[in-house]
C-alpha cells in the first residue's frame, strides 16, 4: 500500500477540480470507512507498538517511523467503537492534520478511489450529533452499492489533544477592539468541530458567525443575498472556508465567488487541516487572499484584524 500512496505529491492536480481521492479501509466490521489520500502519508503493517504511561485511553502506543515518533491512535476507539484486535490484517495510517503527525491503528486497507465531491453526501442530520463522520460516498463493487463513512478526523483529534481558543495579550490591537462588534464572517466547513473553534475563537472579538455546511451552501447563501440586493461585500467581513467539503470544495468555491461580479472582492480565507506547499500555489491559482493552517487562534484572528485594518478609515 506504501507503494500506492508514492505518487500523493502528484495528485494534486485533484485540488480545485472539485475532487479528491479515498483511501478506503476497514475497522474489523463488514463498514467500509476512508480518509483523504492528501492527509495520509504512508500505509504500513502494524509494528511494534510502545505503550506510553499515563497515555489518553485512545492513543494505544507509540511507534517509530524513520526516525520520527509517531503517536498511534486506535481508531476503533477513537470512534466509540470496541478496541482494535490485533492481527495480521493491522495498518497504521500516518496521517498529518493540524501541522501534526499520528498513526491511526485500523484493519484492512483497501484500496484508493477517485471521486468527486459532488459525490459526497452530507451525514443526514437524523443520525444525530455524537457520530464521527463529516460524511458518505458510495463505491460499487461486482454490481454492489457500498456505503462508505468518511471520518471527522478533526472531532477525533480534538477529543485527544486539547485545543485552546485563548487568545494572546500580545495579537489584539487594543485600538479598533471596538470596531469589531457586529462584524459578520461567512464560514464554510463540513466538520462541527472546526465550525465550533473558529466561533468560539472570533465570538470573543463581538464577531458574528454565519456558519455552512459545505461550499455550495455558503454559495447558495451568497448569491441569495446578492440577488435580495445586499452589497455582500459591505455585509461580510471576510468568508472563510476550508479545502475539503461534501458537494462543492473551498477551491471551487473561491472559484465561483471570483466569477461573480457581485462577489468577486470578497476577502476569502482557506482556512484547512491539509498540510503540503501546493496549498500556497491552490491559493494563488483559485484566488485566495489567505491561507491558514487549523487550527491556530492567534493566527486566526491576527489574518481577522489584519483584514479589518484595511478596510477601516484612517483614524
Amino acid at each position: 500500500m506504501a507503494g500506492v500512496l508514492a505518487s500523493v505529491d502528484q495528485r494534486t492536480q485533484l485540488v480545485g477540480e472539485n475532487r479528491l481521492e479515498l483511501l478506503l479501509f476497514h475497522l474489523h466490521s463488514r463498514h467500509l470507512f476512508a480518509l483523504n489520500v492528501f492527509k495520509v502519508k504512508e500505509v504500513v503493517k502494524l509494528p511494534h507498538l510502545n505503550i506510553i504511561p499515563n497515555a489518553h485511553p485512545k492513543v494505544c502506543g507509540v511507534t517509530t517511523i524513520r526516525g520520527e515518533s509517531i503517536p498511534v491512535i486506535d481508531l476503533r476507539l477513537a470512534i466509540c467503537m470496541p478496541e482494535c484486535e490485533r492481527g495480521a490484517d493491522c495498518n497504521l495510517v500516518i496521517t498529518e492534520y493540524n501541522r501534526s503527525i499520528q498513526a491511526f491503528l485500523v484493519g484492512k486497507v483497501d484500496q484508493i478511489v477517485n471521486t468527486t465531491w459532488s459525490d459526497i453526501m452530507p451525514t443526514p442530520s437524523s443520525v444525530g450529533k455524537n457520530h464521527y463522520l463529516t460524511a458518505l460516498t458510495k463505491v460499487v463493487r461486482e454490481d454492489i452499492e457500498h456505503i462508505v463513512e468518511i471520518i471527522d478526523v478533526e472531532k477525533v483529534l480534538a477529543e485527544i489533544i486539547e485545543y485552546d481558543i485563548g487568545i494572546s495579550d500580545n495579537v489584539l490591537d487594543q485600538t479598533i477592539i471596538e470596531d469589531f462588534k457586529g462584524r459578520k464572517i461567512l464560514h464554510a466547513d463540513d466538520s462541527p468541530t472546526a465550525r465550533r473553534q473558529v466561533a468560539d475563537t472570533l465570538a470573543q472579538l463581538g464577531i458574528e458567525i454565519i456558519p455552512a455546511t459545505d461550499g455550495q451552501e455558503a454559495l447558495n447563501l451568497l448569491t441569495q443575498w446578492a440577488d435580495d440586493g445586499v452589497d455582500v461585500n459591505e455585509e461580510l467581513l471576510a468568508v472563510i472556508t476550508d479545502a475539503e467539503m461534501p458537494v462543492m470544495d473551498g477551491y471551487r468555491l473561491t472559484y465561483e465567488i471570483r466569477n461573480d461580479s457581485r462577489l468577486k472582492d470578497l476577502y476569502v480565507v482557506l482556512n484547512t487541516s491539509l498540510s503540503g506547499s501546493f496549498n500556497q500555489a491552490m491559493v494563488e491559482k483559485v484566488g485566495c487572499n489567505a491561507f491558514l493552517s487549523k487550527f491556530q487562534p492567534d493566527l486566526l484572528v491576527q489574518e481577522v484584524q489584519n483584514r479589518l485594518k484595511a478596510i477601516l478609515p484612517t483614524k
